[in-house]
């Protein structure tokens, strides 16, 4: 067999590679504090919001940004939110542009999440509450749904 031949389809392989990740945007407000601090028997509500964006760059890597909002209530006020926009550069190779997409918004984001979790957690850690853990995101399910409402506004449109 020729050792050439391989090579093409060596390098044919799909591969993500991370080459950064970086915080773009953080804010947490603690607009009760200290009195939100205090402990109380009711559990607070948590409204969690997840948006995954990317864009190809000139040269030819790609950024992709997860948005994670996270806003705590109780029955006597606000606890905290928190807003993090959390970004990556990665290099794709091998993938055929019809399946890009989804590998660019369901891929990519699970490789940041943990990151962009860990931020969450020492953020409201430091603001005093005991860390929020985010729990894990399922990536394909709200891409699947957003390109459903996507399709559904297309349609009414």
């Amino acid at each position: 067999m020729d050792p050439g031949a391989a090579a093409p389809e060596a390098s044919a392989e799909p591969g993500i590679r991370i080459l950064a990740q970086f915080i773009r945007d953080l804010s947490f407000e603690n607009p009760r504090a200290p009195d939100a601090l205090r402990p109380s028997p009711d559990q607070p509500a948590i409204e969690l919001n997840v948006e995954m964006n990317a864009r190809g760059r000139e040269d030819g890597l790609f950024e992709v940004d997860l948005k994670l909002s996270a806003h705590a209530n109780r029955t006597d006020g606000p606890l905290f939110v928190v807003e993090l926009l959390y970004g990556g550069v990665f290099q794709i190779t091998g993938v055929p542009g019809d399946e890009m997409e989804p590998v660019l918004l369901i891929e990519c984001p699970r490789y940041l999440f943990p990151f962009a979790r860990q931020v969450i957690a020492e953020v409201t850690s430091q603001g005093g509450f005991p860390p929020f853990l985010l729990d894990p995101i399922d990536f394909a399910g709200v891409y699947a749904s957003r390109k459903a409402q996507a399709e559904q506004q297309i349609g009414h449109a």
